[in-house]
């Protein structure tokens, strides 16, 4: 094929423009984001039920609709949480690849099943499905500046004129909006209902039957009478508005013609829907709507539409309402990309004058730097036709792939100029010979390194998804680096290259003495090859040492699954004693506040607290933290990246006595949880009840506080607190004459709160609730003011057939896959990998009683799975490596020359990542497959020519052998150095993604340089060794 692309130069250069026109125009229609859609799909069930605690949501909604979610395909896990807020929700995570579309439709259709079994006030409320998961993409804050407008008024804006649009918007999977929606308040007087001897349930229905809207039809409507003139449209009752008019509802007409209406009875005022939550932006009255993006949806796309979308929206704030992004996750996508993109150009700088250090001339260095933008180019090509996106992963995969592909056009060029210096050969001449010689090493060379990366493309989890990132550009550049070099190269050495002495020990200044020394070298390593031949069994013994080392060393790495980064965002959670009022978690969040707002004021951009939510659970005495730092190039001391900000942030919060606090900071893939570290299931399998469950998490964490592995290890939860449980006698009701559905109702009404209707303020439609007063749902006695009326007109207090006592519940109950469960997050020490921490909870709860077990979701999951598919990886790798040398050689036997030589590469990979306190994650094992690939290419260059001269010239093994190692050392050594510098930017890199990157940078380089100045002093002996083994059986096989 070289050959007629040679004698066809123009036809050459068509193809290769024609693959950067391809790309150039891929790169416009290709989308950006940190990561493709790694983590599983996931669909989110959520109801509504207030006044409810949170056994009374688990019993009546979260286990009724949980039992209907079976038969769902490719369901992983689901977990469910019962708040005592009234809030309920199901989260199902499904298998990756799944259709996240397809899912939420099965989801719904088992939904429907469950509805018509929900109480009817959970009903009226909705029971939404969305495709979403429980990370936050970003927090849109709003604050009055100068103080006047409260943060009621502020939600009530929020949720009339900023929250549909937002939810509208493509990409945008749910929303949480931190304040709430005006609603028309009727605060009861238990005093004066008792003396107008009136119900809650009479007020109730008095509502609905006068704040209606009455369909009254037409005047002159058809059919009509013949002659019929009129026809206009009839208007009676309508919603109210105000609360002046609901004041006016009559609730009944007295005998002597009095009245009684809804104003004797109750105080009715424009209020807040709900009242649970307090929020602020840096000390300021705020309020504000967490965005979680839909499943598959482009991070970066859906920011970027949210923010235009407020720009527009902001000219109709109120003047002194400021928005601002308290919490953003896109900023560290776009640094990240872009730190990737310039180490891109960086690499391909370097590799530039690697390439010039070794060729020692402008024409020949130019041809292998042709060839990077084609081969680029045609990647982005290939990425957009399997609908892939430029991310952190194919761009990590592309600086490697510059390394690779220019190691096919450097060995050409080399080569020609080799046979043009001894030959004394025309570049065109030269050019033929030399792809004669090396044709079969290029193709050899690219399927090798090919094959090392295709099994990475069939693994399952969110583990497979970051392979397959790899895979496809890492395969695809160098499908198209052997074709550029077969193809264009040839052209290139042909028409550019001169006839010159380039590797010369004779020349002058610096490259003269770089080729004598660089020639030295060769001859001690050609001695040093032949010495190694001639002492076979000495050191395959070493080789078996080193075996055994690389054994060792590996088991003792540690394992984890993708190393975290400073994302420029962290996270504080804060849970005062059960029971405390929002009044109190107040203050603890104001202490956080201050040490935050002035001790790390330079590293502070915005700080947005809530008082009544977090991760943990939604109550007074929880409350949460949004914190984003500033910008990487304001933070570039190590003592301002976020683990320190959030080390030092922990010890001082723990100084809060009155609290307890966590600071954290985000896992390095949101979608697969919104803290780092793990994420623990302990599970009732057994049945064990609530009380036993707990006391099996406190003997968990009570080992988890003594071990030096942990750090933080927290239940994600809130702690029982005092409930105080009311026990209706219903035979003494019933003796009464009262209706247990009035005691349910009333109690309801006045404790929880309960919807009657709607009203219309401001042209929307806003929700009317009845209920006690405050101070008339205070203390325990209170529960004495409230009367139901029995069967014969009486009114009967509550205290004739109730008996109050004090009792312990939890406000948050949890579920796993159906069974009661405590969700528990934790972290690994300082210098202790996610792995290690992983193994100790787990042999911890190998220790509880019997009936608890455990699961691991979220990050953890995907680490465990990841974790255990790695062998079978290496397995395959070497494998397919193995079948296509010996499709290659046509020889069982000789592929071992080149295979045998691969775990000496493998130790330097190790011990580098020993050597950096890097982890066996993800990054680590994409290093060691490239890390394989490159070995394997070295050996193959070596034992292709001396598989040539032995067998074709009838040169001696020894000789052909050393030769050939003498004439491919600058080769190897060349394009190893450019691979080397290529990776270096990565290794060295600081800033935005820094951890992702160095975590790949260093291990490759160092398996680079063990197959480079080690591994290639191996070779020569394997290949020695196996040729020899073989002639033997064939001997035998002949006598």
């Amino acid at each position: 094929m070289s050959k007629f692309f040679i004698d066809r130069p123009v036809f050459a250069w068509v193809i290769a423009i024609i693959i950067m026109l391809a790309g150039a125009l891929s790169i416009f229609q290709l989308p950006i984001e940190q990561y493709p859609n790694i983590a599983p799909p996931a669909v989110s069930i959520s109801a509504n039920y207030p006044g409810a605690s949170a056994q009374t949501l688990e019993s009546s909604v979260t286990q009724v609709i949980e039992q209907r979610l079976t038969s769902l395909d490719k369901l992983r896990y689901f977990t469910s949480s019962s708040s005592s807020s009234g809030s309920a929700r199901i989260t199902l995570t499904f298998e990756p690849g799944t259709d996240p579309d397809i899912a939420q439709v099965q989801v719904q259709n088992k939904l429907q099943a469950a509805l018509p079994l929900l109480p009817q006030q959970v009903q009226n409320q909705g029971v939404t499905v969305t495709k979403s998961n429980d990370s936050i993409l970003l927090v849109v804050g709003f604050y009055s500046e100068d103080g006047q407008i409260s943060q009621a008024e502020l939600g009530d804006l929020l949720a009339s004129k900023i929250l549909d649009p937002l939810s509208r918007i493509d990409g945008v999977g749910s929303t949480r909006l931190f304040g709430t929606s005006h609603a028309m308040r009727i605060w009861l007087d238990p005093y004066k209902l008792l003396s107008y001897s009136l119900t809650t349930a009479e007020v109730a229905s008095a509502i609905r039957a006068q704040n209606v809207d009455i369909s009254a039809g037409q005047l002159g409507g058809m059919p009509a009478v013949k002659g019929q003139q009129i026809n206009a449209t009839i208007t009676a009752q309508s919603l109210m508005t105000t609360p002046e008019e609901f004041s006016r509802i009559v609730l009944r007409v007295n005998q002597d013609g009095s009245r009684v209406r809804l104003s004797d009875v109750a105080r009715v005022e424009l209020g807040a829907e709900r009242y649970s939550t307090i929020v602020r932006y840096k000390r300021h009255n705020a309020s504000g709507i967490a965005v979680n993006l839909a499943t598959g949806a482009n991070a970066l796309d859906t920011a970027d539409r949210i923010k235009t979308k407020m720009e527009e929206l902001k000219k109709f704030l109120p003047e002194g309402v400021k928005v601002v992004f308290p919490f953003d996750t896109t900023p560290f996508v776009e640094a990240s990309i872009k730190s990737v993109v310039q180490t891109l150009f960086e690499a391909v700088g370097l590799v530039f004058l690697v390439m010039f250090l070794f060729l020692q001339n402008f024409r020949a260095t130019l041809i292998p730097s042709i060839t990077v933008p084609v081969v680029l180019l045609g990647v982005f090509a290939v990425l957009v036709a399997f609908g892939y996106s430029i991310n952190t992963l194919t761009m990590f995969a592309m600086v490697l792939a510059i390394g690779l592909l220019v190691d096919d056009a450097i060995v050409v060029v080399e080569n020609v100029e080799r046979v043009m210096s001894e030959e004394g050969l025309s570049p065109l001449e030269a050019t033929r010979k030399s792809m004669e010689q090396i044709s079969g090493a290029l193709v050899g060379i690219a399927l090798v390194l090919s094959a090392v990366f295709v099994p990475m493309a069939f693994f399952s989890g969110a583990a497979g998804a970051i392979y397959r990132q790899f895979s496809l550009t890492i395969v695809s550049a160098m499908a198209l680096s052997v074709l550029v070099a077969l193809i264009l190269t040839p052209t290139l050495c042909a028409t550019i290259l001169r006839p010159t002495k380039n590797h010369g020990s004779d020349r002058k200044g610096f490259f003269g003495w770089f080729n004598r020394g660089f020639n030295n070298g060769r001859d001690k390593y050609e001695k040093g090859a032949g010495y190694m031949a001639k002492r076979g069994f000495r050191f395959i013994a070493i080789y078996v040492a080193l075996l055994v080392g690389l054994g060792y060393f590996f088991t003792q790495l540690p394992t984890s699954f993708l190393p975290n980064e400073d994302q420029g965002s962290m996270f504080m959670m804060a849970n005062t004693p059960p029971g405390s009022t929002a009044e109190r978690t107040l203050e603890t969040v104001k202490k956080v506040e201050n040490y935050f707002l002035e001790s790390e004021k330079d590293n502070i951009a915005h700080m947005f607290t809530v008082v009544g939510f977090s991760f943990s659970g939604n109550s007074q005495n929880a409350a949460m933290g949004f914190i984003n730092l500033k910008d990487w190039s304001q933070r570039q001391n190590p003592g301002q990246s976020v683990f320190a900000i959030a080390g030092r942030g922990m010890s001082a919060v723990s100084q809060i006595k009155d609290a307890r606090v966590f600071t954290f900071y985000p896992p390095p893939i949101r979608e697969l949880g919104n803290a780092s570290g793990f994420d623990f299931q302990l599970i009732d399998r057994g049945g064990l009840g609530h009380t036993a469950l707990t006391q099996a998490r406190n003997i968990l964490l009570g080992m988890a506080a003594q071990n030096p592995k942990l750090v933080a290890v927290r239940p994600n939860g809130l702690e029982d607190q005092p409930q105080f449980k009311l026990d209706i006698d219903q035979e003494k009701a019933s003796a009464l004459g009262v209706n247990i559905a009035d005691i349910n109702q009333t109690l309801q009404t006045a404790w929880g709160s309960s919807y009657v209707n709607d009203f219309l303020d401001e042209g929307r439609i806003k929700k009317v609730y009845l209920q006690a007063d405050a101070p008339y749902r205070m203390k325990p006695e209170d529960v004495d003011l409230w009367y139901v009326r029995n069967s014969v007109g009486e009114m009967v207090p509550f205290s004739s057939f109730s008996t109050p006592h004090w009792d312990y519940g939890s406000p948050k109950l949890e579920r796993f896959n159906g069974v009661a469960s405590v969700n528990i997050q934790g972290q690994a020490a300082p210098g202790i990998s996610s792995g290690e921490a992983m193994a100790e909870m787990e042999q911890m709860a190998r220790q509880l009683p019997q009936g608890v077990d455990f699961a691991w979701s979220g990050l953890s999951y995907e680490e465990q799975s990841s974790g255990s598919q790695s062998g079978l990886l290496y397995a395959l790798s070497v494998l397919i490596i193995f079948l296509c040398l010996a499709a290659l050689y046509e020889s069982w036997s000789v592929p071992f020359a080149v295979i045998l030589a691969v775990p000496v590469g493998v130790i330097g990979a190790v011990i580098a990542a020993m050597g950096f306190n890097l982890s066996n994650d993800i990054y680590f094992q994409v290093a060691l497959l490239t890390t394989i690939g490159l070995t394997a290419k070295n050996g193959i260059l070596i034992v292709e020519f001396a598989k040539k001269l032995y067998e074709k010239e009838g040169m001696d093994l020894m000789q052909a052998t050393l030769a050939a190692a003498r004439l491919r050392f600058r080769p190897i050594i060349m394009t190893s150095m450019a691979f080397v510098l290529g990776i270096t930017p990565l290794a060295i890199s600081s800033g935005a993604g820094s951890a992702s990157q160095n975590a790949i940078g260093i291990a490759v380089i160092g398996g680079m340089l063990a197959a480079t100045f080690l591994a290639i002093f191996f070779v020569p002996l394997f290949y020695i060794m196996v040729q020899k083994q073989s002639t033997k059986m064939k001997q035998r096989l002949t006598k």
